[in-house]
């Protein structure tokens, strides 16, 4: 099905349709139902919270698929996009938010201490969504989330080296008189691979974040994650 999803928007529209169809479809339905799903008893249904969990997770998998199969069009038109608000560039790193956004937002539940806000003043209201799964956790989770910290220590910056060697080539050819195309081309290539890495740790570092989490954690935690995406895009917050 995804692979059909990329071909569509590969042959018929843009990338910024691309997006536009699927920040929608993740605030007007998979946002809602998720939210109800969490608040509609003290006791949410299991079955029902992991068939959301997992919807949600597929719809951001169908995203990440989409940007690589984009970048072998337009990389500039990935990395700079115009679709993105002023608000949330400073966040982006290689076409779409920084993966230790991801590792983030799920510390500020694993900190949470009942309070209305957490220190960056995020407000985390789950009194109304449920029993809090953050409460009583065992040390397993902890050393999950530390390995995949860790492994995020290690890749980004050696995804942010790769890509200053690439323009360091590129600045150092242009003085020794290559031909401009040839080393626009190389350069396009290497970068290409740069931003197919960084977004393939984006998309494995929340697959291994809900793999992690028990379906109640997962929920809320990907509840928070889609708010977030879809508060920068929503007109309301930009006003």
């Amino acid at each position: 099905m995804i692979k059909s999803i990329i071909n569509h928007f590969k042959n018929t529209r843009s990338f910024k349709d691309f997006y536009t169809d699927w920040i929608t479809t993740l605030k007007t339905t998979l946002l809602p139902h998720l939210t109800h799903s969490l608040s509609s008893s003290s006791s949410p249904d299991p079955l029902l919270l992991s068939t959301h969990v997992q919807l949600v997770l597929a719809h951001f998998n169908t995203y990440f698929s989409a940007l690589d199969t984009a970048s072998n069009d337009n990389l500039s038109h990935l990395i700079y996009p115009s679709w993105r608000n002023d608000i949330e560039k400073p966040f982006l790193w290689f076409g779409d938010f920084h993966p230790y956004i991801f590792t983030n937002l799920l510390r500020s539940f694993l900190e949470y201490d009942d309070s209305d806000e957490n220190d960056n003043g995020f407000e985390l209201d789950l009194s109304n969504m449920g029993r809090n799964p953050w409460r009583n956790l065992d040390g397993s989770l902890g050393h999950k989330v530390e390995h995949i910290e860790c492994g995020l220590r290690l890749m980004v910056p050696a995804i942010g080296k790769r890509a200053r060697e690439a323009q360091c080539r590129l600045v150092g050819k242009m003085g020794s008189g290559y031909e401009v195309g040839e080393m626009v081309g190389e350069v396009v290539e290497e970068m290409t691979c740069v931003f197919l890495d960084a977004n393939r740790l984006r998309k494995s570092v929340l697959s291994d974040i809900v793999s992690a989490l028990n379906v109640n954690q997962a929920a809320f935690f990907l509840h928070g994650l889609v708010q977030f995406y879809v508060g920068f895009w929503d007109s309301k917050s930009i006003d």
